[in-house]
């Protein structure tokens, strides 16, 4: 059993820690990408066809509300199924940072129930990210309920604009070795940022990078 008490209450993390990551602790060449606020139908599922033609896991931040909308359930169970780590970014897009703890405790464990309802009871849910990276008092909330709270070194404000040409510059200056890079594939149009970390990933991998999962 995980901190957080019985089974439908706990992500399944065996050791979180409330001080959330900001890396995947390596210095070679690899770094880990993480989309919040999905799914989102055709972007995600794009997406999706893109890092599983290449071999490429990543870790997926989900909203409850995305999962609720028509087709959401069903790209939610091939992310799940492609082998992708999912991770609770609540139930809908609000800013955390100033609820309770009691808030926030009953926002994710209803936020765990969503995505169980689609993935079974016993799918792990390992890692939390606060939206808008607000986080007041959600990392302890997290922690107790068996979640570790995922930070990011870098993200390249895919929220403000989708020009595919000015995300991926901003995505190759992100990448660096160790990184731990945030990007969206839901809560809005986000095709452009689809396009750009295809096309920055084919680089990196041109390159002898790799993708890597966060490792604790």
């Amino acid at each position: 059993m995980t901190p957080g008490g019985d089974d439908a209450t706990s992500g399944g993390h065996p050791d979180p820690r409330p001080e959330p990551l900001t890396a995947v602790g390596t210095d070679r060449l690899a770094c880990c990408l993480t989309f919040d606020d999905g799914p989102n139908g055709e972007d995600t599922e794009r997406l999706l066809a893109a890092l599983a033609e290449r071999g490429i896991l990543a870790v997926f931040c989900i909203v409850g509300s995305q999962i609720q909308r028509p087709g959401g359930a069903e790209v939610l169970r091939r992310i799940a199924r492609d082998g992708h780590v999912i991770a609770n970014h609540a139930t809908s897009f609000d800013d955390m940072g100033a609820w309770s703890p009691e808030r926030v405790r009953a926002d994710l464990i209803e936020n765990l129930r969503v995505i169980r309802l689609v993935l079974g009871e016993n799918h792990p849910v390992p890692y939390w990210r606060a939206p808008n990276a607000s986080w007041g008092r959600t990392c302890e909330v997290a922690v107790s309920l068996g979640m570790q709270p995922l930070g990011f070194s870098s993200h390249i404000e895919d929220w403000v604009e989708q020009d595919a040409d000015v995300l991926a510059a901003r995505l190759r200056e992100a990448i660096v070795p160790g990184a731990l890079v945030v990007l969206h594939d839901g809560g809005g149009d986000r095709a452009g940022t689809v396009d750009a970390a295809i096309r920055v990933v084919d680089e990196l991998l041109a390159r002898g990078w790799s993708f890597v999962l966060p490792s604790s």
